[in-house]
């Protein structure tokens, strides 16, 4: 379970986050929306500790961290339990896709090689990229870079993967690709958080749907409930603004 108790977070005199409560079970699937500027990146980042609260706590599984005064101990378990996805790939350019996918296992987690390399061959077939182990980044499409992405979240086997508006950076042609994987890995019960701008993708997937809107969680459900059934009106407006093909009822 992933638990975040009054989430607070300030850059300078900009308070991006303003008191959030979340609770994650093992096996959610919660998709994070909102416009730009709701804090929705930010509150992703905080998960594990790439941006630090300034208030609050979070669990994850056996750990709790109050969250201003971590020790550097429990910073390194948190990410041993998160993989983040990025919006950018954040590939090495100059290592082959086998070994981006390696890299966090050999580095971080300190696996032998050949142990490495057999759950990264696993994981690129599971994201149907075995065939492009041998090549560079450059190489591929921006698809297939943000395949190998979720590859070496799936490699490290978190409590939790983070996606970080995951097709953003795609081409329109490219987005379905990496849609389909992502579901393909729901489907295996992995508990994921996802922020995105796909109103379709994220009623498929998520069993959970949370609207942010200026660093708080405005409304929270099921999927059907938040898109067909909006309790409160700024989430009305932003998916009437955003999907205005749907229907609701209000």
């Amino acid at each position: 379970m992933i638990q975040l108790t009054n989430i607070h977070k300030s850059f300078g005199k900009q308070k991006v986050l303003n008191g959030i409560d979340m609770t994650v079970q093992k096996g959610d699937v919660v998709v994070i929306l909102g416009p730009s500027g709701s804090g929705k990146t930010t509150l992703l980042r905080c998960v594990n500790y790439l941006e630090k609260p300034n208030e609050g706590s979070l669990t994850i599984g056996d750990l709790t961290l109050n969250c201003p005064h971590p020790t550097k101990q429990e910073v390194l378990l948190l990410r041993r339990k998160t993989a983040m996805v990025f919006q950018h790939y954040n590939l090495f350019k100059h290592k082959t896709v086998l070994q981006n996918v390696m890299e966090g296992l050999v580095v971080v987690q300190k696996q032998p090689v050949e142990q490495a390399k057999a759950v990264s061959v696993s994981v690129l077939e599971k994201v149907g990229l075995l065939h492009k182990q041998d090549a560079y980044p450059s190489q591929l499409s921006g698809g297939q870079q943000q395949r190998v992405g979720i590859a070496r979240a799936l490699a490290l086997n978190p409590e939790v993967i983070l996606f970080d508006e995951p097709t953003s950076a795609l081409d329109p042609e490219l987005i379905g690709e990496v849609l389909q994987v992502i579901k393909r890995i729901a489907r295996d019960g992995i508990t994921m958080i996802v922020v995105t701008h796909e109103m379709g993708f994220a009623r498929d997937i998520a069993n959970h749907v949370i609207f942010m809107d200026q660093g708080v969680i405005v409304e929270e459900g099921r999927p059907n409930d938040i898109f067909h059934h909006p309790q409160e009106e700024r989430t009305k407006q932003f998916l009437k603004r955003i999907t205005p093909e749907w229907n609701y009822s209000i």
